[in-house]
């Protein structure tokens, strides 16, 4: 496993928080056509083109907007009730296993990093690595960001771990590979296309395996 480098995704809705950071720039929260996976700014661009606002518009707001959102979102979350929040057993002993792991998510780096707080898994994903959505709103684009982190690690020995189709799509357009989990909203026919779909975490470790 130590060849391959293993970039995993962190899903989080933030509804509040960032109607807030919307209002807060934009002056309105419309809502945008969903595509899970995506980036939190590609999100928000379709949202706002949705809504009427110029490509200019929005450009000129999205660096505030990046910068709002995930500190109203660590704001909100100091109260939040998130005891439905569960990783399953033995999860983190799972992911120690992976030599070279990095997050890569659409999420903006303190939503995701607050979240593994949460869940408990915060040390097992160093700063300085991976890549996240307020740093390139392509997700594609995020795979070659998290590669230079990694001291320019092969694109063909890189694995997306991910749960929706975007996930899968998105690696295999930038070079790499994916492990799809049938734990979210899709089922292994809607993640057919990835390199292997497993059912549970705890099955990670032989399906990057029968990828080296």
């Amino acid at each position: 496993m130590h060849e391959l480098l293993v970039l995993f995704d962190v899903d989080e809705v933030y509804v509040e928080s960032n109607r807030d950071a919307l209002l807060a720039v934009w002056g309105s929260a419309p809502d945008g056509p969903d595509v899970p996976g995506d980036t939190a700014t590609a999100h928000t661009r379709r949202a706002l083109r949705g809504a009427g606002f110029s490509d200019e518009e929005i450009d000129a707001g999205l660096d505030r907007w990046c910068a709002l959102f995930p500190d109203r979102y660590v704001e909100l979350l100091r109260d939040a009730d998130t005891s439905h929040w569960q990783m399953p057993d033995g999860a983190a002993a799972t992911l120690r296993r992976v030599a070279h792991r990095a997050l890569l998510t659409g999420n903006p780096e303190a939503v995701a990093r607050a979240r593994l707080r949460r869940l408990g898994l915060a040390d097992l994903f160093p700063k300085g690595e991976g890549a996240f959505g307020c740093e390139r709103e392509d997700r594609v684009a995020l795979f070659e960001l998290a590669r230079e982190r990694a001291g320019g690690w092969p694109a063909e020995r890189t694995v997306a771990v991910g749960d929706t189709p975007l996930d899968v799509s998105s690696a295999h357009e930038a070079g790499a590979r994916c492990v799809a989990l049938t734990t979210g909203a899709y089922d292994r026919d809607r993640l057919r296309d990835a390199d292997v779909v497993i059912g549970a975490l705890q099955e990670l470790p032989s399906a990057l395996a029968s990828l080296v």
